[in-house]
């Protein structure tokens, strides 16, 4: 072996050995024997923000304070849940602290609720994580103290028996431990929790769904979303940024059951902190996220446009409710995506206009319904139906499905309306000024269903107001079906 070889791996052994050390140094340092220097209310903050961070100051005594409310909300349009909570949102409180604290916490179980409630904070070492110490009942309060002792990103939830139950409910949360000097700034930080929930009715069922035992041992979720219900990141709740700001997002799962396969569409995660903790990963394009764990992922946005986030197993996202955006404003950049350069046909779903399965037919009672009638349950149809193509405001998916909001293209033929729900629509569009070339299957709904929810559509977003009737529909119904190129004219 030459001199010049024998050099070069006594360096390499150098460096390994001191980064080694490093790293041994560091997790060895014992925080338990850590002196507070102050005392200080943490800052706790609703989804999807986040307090400001803990920069480079000393461990201190942290006060906490969480108050547990009872309380029926929205889980999607027309569809209401009553969910158990933390700080009375789901995800619960998002609490920020650095190695070293000593948080005193004081759980409160809200008077008007039914039934007792704890916590167990993935962060705690003691038994249940703080479990054993908060059991608190409706109208009480319980306080214990516990030492962060390990930097990372932790889950806590409910832990009262039945668990599943209470966790499936929404009580769930993220704590975020930051080591000594705290993370490296950002320009955007945000905190996104995925849940999956179990109730008696269907996807889109309207009226307050309870909750159903029998699905959730069965993993059988009707709704899985981000931050407790369909939407909750989406239109004007998106999150956002500009051109050239580096995001973090805080990324957890309260399960109960499922795994997230967490993906920003049109983005790659610079670096991803696996499972929360140290170790980071770079160049990343989807990460599990497993129940009762988290992740904390970066990426600089380059370019403007509107991400998607979604769990990547992807009929959650378009079907079942995990779906959320991030707007990015700012300066168009060619070199690194120079959007169309060239027009073309291409069917993803094939050659033709796809037919949805039929069933058999049975006997539609009309009911003359008013026009508030006609809204609200085009509503729930529109939410059970068309929402995942076309967004909570009819805004439709950039460069994918076109909006129905202020649609020229809608509100121009209305027999074309009616005839696209009743037939599909496929090949190139313009909405709005915009080109499409996308497909739209023909919905089996009845002619009352259609009416409703065209009626809801023409009746929102800045449409023209038009009423569609069940018999406008039922003539449409009666004529030979609509050419494509017809369609498009």
């Amino acid at each position: 072996m030459s001199n010049f070889i024998k050099r070069i791996l006594v360096v390499t052994i150098a460096c390994l050995s001191s980064v080694a050390c490093k790293q041994n140094s560091e997790s060895s340092t014992d925080y338990s024997t850590l002196a507070v220097v102050d005392q200080m209310t943490a800052e706790l903050t609703a989804p999807p923000f986040v307090p400001k961070p803990i920069g480079n100051r000393k461990a201190t005594k942290l006060i906490v304070h969480m108050e547990i409310k009872e309380e029926q909300g929205e889980m999607a349009d027309g569809v209401k849940y009553n969910y158990w909570t933390f700080g009375g949102s789901v995800p619960g409180s998002f609490i920020r602290a650095r190695v070293g604290d000593e948080v005193e916490f004081t759980l409160k179980n809200h008077p008007d609720n039914k039934l007792p409630h704890n916590i167990d904070l993935h962060a705690v070492t003691g038994p249940g994580g703080g479990a054993a110490s908060s059991l608190v009942a409706p109208g009480h309060s319980k306080t214990f103290n516990f030492k962060c002792l390990n930097p990372g990103l932790f889950v806590y939830h409910c832990a009262t028996a039945p668990v599943g139950m209470h966790i499936a409910n929404g009580m769930y949360g993220l704590i975020l431990v930051e080591p000594e000097g705290g993370l490296p700034p950002v320009d955007k930080e945000y905190y996104v929790m995925q849940g999956d929930f179990y109730t008696k009715g269907k996807y889109g069922d309207p009226g307050v769904q309870p909750f159903d035992m029998t699905k959730a041992v069965e993993e059988k979720a009707d709704y899985v979303v981000f931050n407790g219900k369909v939407g909750a990141l989406t239109g004007d709740k998106s999150l956002t940024a500009k051109v050239g700001e580096t995001v973090r997002i805080y990324m957890g799962n309260g399960g109960p059951n499922l795994v997230s396969s967490f993906h920003v569409i049109g983005e790659i995660f610079d670096k991803v902190h696996i499972e929360g903790g140290d170790m980071i990963n770079t160049n990343i394009q989807t990460t599990l996220v497993p129940a009762g764990g988290a992740v904390i992922v970066e990426f600089k946005v380059d370019v403007p446009g509107t991400l998607i986030l979604v769990d990547h197993s992807i009929f959650r996202a378009f079907n079942k409710g995990a779906l959320g955006m991030l707007k990015v404003e700012g300066k168009e950049n060619g070199k690194i995506y120079s959007g169309t350069t060239q027009e073309g046909i291409y069917m993803p779903e094939g050659g033709t206009i796809q037919n949805m399965p039929k069933v058999a037919n049975g006997k539609e009672v009309i009911v003359n319904k008013t026009l508030a009638q006609q809204m609200n349950d085009g509503k729930n149809i529109f939410s059970n139906t068309c929402f995942a193509c076309h967004q909570s405001e009819g805004q439709g998916i950039p460069n994918a499905f076109p909006p129905l909001a202020k649609s020229d293209y809608l509100n121009a033929d209305i027999d074309r309306s009616i005839n696209a729900v009743l037939h599909g629509l496929s090949g190139e569009v313009t909405v709005n000024g915009k080109k499409y070339n996308s497909v739209m299957t023909s919905q089996n709904l009845t002619d009352q269903e259609i009416s409703d929810v065209l009626t809801y559509v023409y009746n929102s977003w800045g449409n023209n107001k038009t009423r569609v009737t069940p018999e406008m529909v039922k003539t449409q119904r009666a004529k030979p079906a609509v050419k494509a190129k017809d369609m498009h004219e």
